[in-house]
């Protein structure tokens, strides 16, 4: 049911102990959401830092002056606030993604910059309804309906490290601009918001005609179904995963052969999908239908085949999953921070000097000893050449240094795994299986969720 008054009780099941960074445009959703939130905090926890942050794309020229009226806002309410500027040269296509994109970044930043883990964004029930909308729009077959129509999440995980949460998601934009209204404040309107050359004002316009407000809880209350579906699938396949995949070595993972008839299709599809896309470090799951033509050769094995940069091998040892050798990373200075090949976070400590970091390559793989534990040590092998390894940059690979993830003359370097397909959005949809990939492969555990008892509902 839409919310025609905000919850206010949404704000009690947020964990603020460390802070909140509020995104906030100067438009009506956003400018309510730092109201509401300002006023719980004064009346639950007024010790609490909260910092609003406007994000100034650089792409109208009235961008600049919206961003000081928020500013004027915040120093009257007693609110610290900072402007950020995307700066530099703006993509010709595109534009709508790059711009989240940079905003989420910049935010993270700001957030990080305070040591605060927790933004809040002022998406609403119009929002949902309008994103549900454009992905049945471009639905392109039944079997992926689930995942895309269960809309934006209640929280998503950015980067591993900072949650974005959404706590007026059950909410109606009218509600919030009553709210405005009853506190005379005003809220700038963005006149892109209008302009149908892109998809979602297209789809806002169609809203506010006739039957818009049935349409939008029908969107919604769609949306709730599929998140409830999609998080049930992770369930399933996270149980998949626990149940028949080990990691004999970096870079490879074994699935026994009963997972391909564990007799759960569509969770194994989807467990596939995930673990395909994180051996191969690819940021999207590999196309539905290539993965149940994949899942219904398995059952037949011996095989070999290759998706989403992933060599699966089936052999009667077992289903065995590596990262493909072409098309690796060549030779780049190590960069701290950087993803290196979609698999691995690159982290440099205070280490001096400079180096390379480049594949093991299989000459110096060959002559790694292998563990006899059943695992055929060809496989073995072929996983540790795609690993990455760090070189001295003073001349020419000659001289190599252990793989940077259990290198003992370098203890401050290391190169984390990542869950690719999750490693920079994380709908809080899919924490089952992203957190059960995650400690098959060794990554990072997942910070807590910023709601109490927070379900995909």
């Amino acid at each position: 049911m839409l919310e025609t008054e905000p919850d206010l009780s949404i704000f009690s099941r947020i964990d603020f102990t460390n802070g909140a960074v509020a995104a906030v445009s100067g438009g009506s959703d956003s400018t309510a959401l730092l109201l509401l939130i300002k006023d719980h905090l004064d009346r639950s926890a007024p010790a609490t830092k909260l910092l609003a942050v406007t994000i100034d794309h650089n792409l109208r020229p009235g961008s600049a002056a919206e961003a000081q009226a928020v500013a004027r806002l915040c120093a009257a309410r007693g609110i610290a606030h900072r402007i950020l500027v995307w700066s530099g040269r703006k993509p010709s296509t595109g534009l709508p993604a790059a711009a989240r994109e940079a905003r989420y970044r910049l935010l993270a930043e700001a957030a990080q910059a305070e040591g605060i883990g927790l933004i809040l964004t002022g998406h609403t029930a119009d929002d949902q309804a309008e994103t549900v909308l454009m992905r049945h729009a471009r639905q392109e077959g039944p079997r992926e309906a689930g995942r895309g129509l269960a809309g934006m999440a209640p929280a998503t995980l950015y980067d591993w490290r900072i949650w974005i949460a959404r706590p007026l998601l059950g909410t109606r934009r009218a509600a919030l601009r009553e709210v405005l209204r009853r506190a005379n404040v005003g809220w700038a309107e963005d006149p892109t918001n209008d302009d149908e050359a892109f998809e979602r004002p297209r789809i806002r316009a169609a809203l506010a005609g006739d039957n818009g407000a049935q349409r939008v809880a029908d969107a919604v209350a769609l949306a709730a179904r599929a998140a409830v579906e999609r998080e049930q699938l992770g369930h399933r396949a996270a149980a998949l995963i626990r149940g028949f995949a080990s990691r004999p070595a970096d870079g490879l993972i074994r699935l026994d052969p009963g997972f391909a008839t564990a007799g759960d299709e569509p969770a194994a599809v989807y467990a596939l999908r995930i673990l395909l896309a994180t051996v191969g470090g690819v940021a999207f799951l590999p196309d539905q239908a290539r993965s149940e033509a994949l899942l219904d050769r398995l059952r037949a094995a011996p095989f070999c085949a290759t998706l989403s940069r992933t060599v699966v091998d089936a052999r009667r040892a077992g289903i065995f999953l590596r990262r493909e050798t072409r098309n690796l990373p060549p030779a780049a200075p190590a960069v701290d921070d950087a993803l290196w090949d979609g698999r691995r976070r690159i982290t440099l400590g205070d280490e001096l000097g400079a180096f390379l970091i480049a594949p093991l390559g299989a000459a110096r793989a060959a002559k790694r000893e292998i563990a006899e534990d059943g695992t055929p040590p060809s496989l073995v092998r072929a996983a540790l050449a795609a690993e990455p390894a760090l070189w001295r940059s003073s001349g020419s690979l000659g001289e190599s240094l252990s793989p940077v993830q259990d290198s003992p003359a370098l203890p401050r370097m290391a190169a984390c795994p990542v869950v690719a397909p999750f490693a920079r959005f994380l709908p809080s949809f899919d924490l089952a299986p992203a957190g059960t990939v995650a400690a098959l492969i060794g990554a990072p555990l997942l910070p807590a969720t910023p709601f109490s008892g927070h379900t995909a509902g």
